[in-house]
């Protein structure tokens, strides 16, 4: 769907840092949304960490950086990392290109799927988080 210029897919789940996740099976992709892969600009770097790191719910495990941001990306979910997009090693600006696509950063393995119902999901939660977060930096 789109929200005053962002593409937001209304199908994802979204925490409050602007990061998506995708269920795919047992794992869950994750990536920057379209929301926060345009404030940051044109990312330069990803630190992808390395498959079975353990994860905490909330907990920072991973940098991107841009020309003019250095972000963290938190996990949604305790568990583990099971594989991270090693093509952003050799260009991370697939996250400007395609960041629900060929931009997706880490494939997670939780501990407890149910955790992602803690993170914003469906139409109308993601269209009131996005607005107020659009006019939150815009008085920044």
């Amino acid at each position: 769907m789109q929200i005053q210029g962002y593409d937001m897919p209304d199908d994802l789940y979204y925490d409050e840092h602007h990061f998506w996740v995708r269920p795919q099976g047992d794992i869950l992709v994750m990536g920057m949304d379209d929301f926060a892969q345009q404030l940051a600009g044109q990312v330069v770097y990803v630190q992808l960490p390395f498959d079975g790191k353990a994860l905490q719910a909330g907990k920072k495990f991973a940098r991107v950086e841009s020309g003019k941001w250095l972000g963290t990306a938190y996990s949604p979910v305790d568990g583990t990392v099971d594989s991270s997009n090693q093509e952003l090693e050799a260009d991370p600006s697939l996250i400007n290109q395609d960041c629900y696509g060929k931009g997706w950063m880490f494939k997670l393995r939780p501990k407890d799927m149910a955790q992602i119902q803690k993170l914003t999901h469906g139409p109308e939660a993601v269209e009131q988080m996005l607005i107020a977060d659009i006019k939150r930096y815009k008085q920044e």
